[in-house]
């Protein structure tokens, strides 16, 4: 799988652009604030419909444009798709396949896969669990992208029992009848929702355990050994000690089970803080190097090395399911020693296409040559 052409109208700095990519290395280069994070930033868009850069969509507007148009020719085997995604801060984004209007746009997700690196990675390994969370449910979206469905409906029915208990909070009133009633409705769309989630987390990170270990120790030989574990929001049960394994993976009744007397557990505490205390929405997953935590015990090259090693583990598993996924490295060389970049270059090598971004061309290891793209003013020039 490989992006053979790109274009842009009014996508962050870019009034116009039309970039022409063959598989293999494809590296951009120029100095910072020319727009070399925005073209792989628009790849990645096509691929996640979000940014690894903001939250919203309102910032990849170009200042003056009232929407944002991204299109993308995606070469699968010797198949080719046209990708169009039109984004409108405040309304409902549209998406076209093969020029044809789909009716929602994340019916169009899993056309294009992508892997992506960034400085922002760092969070994976440093910053709160809602970023180890989202690569999580990222993932799952890549690899079966029903799971979109299940995020949004997960979010949606979240959302409304919050809202719920907030008022509840707010009002004092207590576990009156009526309240009861509902509650135990929403408990169970909560739990239902909730309990698909978890059953696909649970998979992937059983998946992902020894993928990580593997590339860690290739990154960074000699410097113990990575692993992951699932914590959920509230002590699991005997019986989902073990979660993860194939049983429990598919076993959602198990969960649905254990998320209902999870949420009678805290009811009264729910009522009092006047939001939901149990949930996949409050579960964390666990880095760690050896025995300990990567978060706090973990030195700035361990905790690098242990993002990349999340995002190689990563493609491995979207490769296994077979397509090569598109990789793209942005910045990130600039932020690795010698050793770690040529580990890094060699891993990542072999993929179908590797985009890459870089202030100045000595950032790109010699086992990445290929095609190089001359970023400047807003201009988009191949060079070689």
């Amino acid at each position: 799988m490989h992006v053979a052409h790109l274009t842009l109208a009014d996508f962050r700095s870019y009034a116009v652009a039309e970039v022409p990519l063959d598989a293999g290395v494809s590296a951009f280069v120029g100095p910072n604030g020319q727009g070399k994070t925005n073209l792989v930033e628009a790849v990645g868009y096509v691929a996640t419909h979000g940014s690894h850069r903001v939250a919203t969509d309102a910032p990849l507007i170009r200042q003056g444009a009232a929407r944002a148009i991204v299109r993308a020719r995606v070469v699968r085997d010797v198949r080719e798709a046209f990708i169009e995604l039109e984004i409108n801060p405040g309304r409902a984004n549209r998406a076209r396949l093969n020029r044809a209007p789909v009716p929602r746009p994340r019916e169009i997700l899993g056309m294009l896969r992508t892997v992506l690196f960034a400085p922002e990675d760092l969070s994976l390994v440093k910053g709160d669990p809602a970023e180890r969370r989202r690569f999580l449910d990222d993932l799952l979206v890549a690899r079966a992208p029903r799971f979109a469905g299940v995020r949004a409906d997960y979010d949606r029915v979240l959302k409304q029992r919050n809202a719920l208990l907030k008022t509840a909070a707010q009002q004092r009133r207590g576990l009156t009848p009526d309240l009861a009633a509902t509650l135990e409705v929403w408990d169970t769309h909560l739990a239902q929702a909730g309990a698909e989630l978890l059953a696909g987390r649970l998979d992937l990170v059983a998946g992902l355990t020894p993928l990580v270990a593997k590339a860690y120790g290739e990154l960074a030989p000699g410097g113990g050994v990575a692993g992951l574990e699932y914590r959920f929001s509230r002590d699991t049960p005997a019986e989902l000690a073990e979660a993860g394994a194939p049983e429990f993976s598919t076993g959602r009744g198990e969960l649905v089970t254990y998320l209902l007397a999870g949420l009678e557990e805290v009811r009264r505490q729910e009522l009092y803080r006047g939001t939901t205390l149990v949930g996949p929405h409050r579960d964390e997953l666990l880095l760690k190097l050896g025995d300990f935590p990567a978060r706090g015990y973990a030195s700035h090259g361990e905790s690098w090395s242990f993002a990349l090693a999340l995002r190689l583990a990563a493609y491995e598993l979207l490769r296994a399911d077979g397509d090569d996924p598109v990789l793209i490295l942005d910045d990130v060389f600039a932020e690795l020693d010698s050793g770690r970049r040529r580990r890094l270059a060699e891993m990542v090598a072999p993929a179908e296409q590797v985009l890459i971004t870089a202030a100045v061309q000595e950032d790109v290891p010699v086992e990445l040559t290929g095609a190089t793209y001359s970023v400047a003013s807003g201009e988009v020039t191949r060079v070689r």
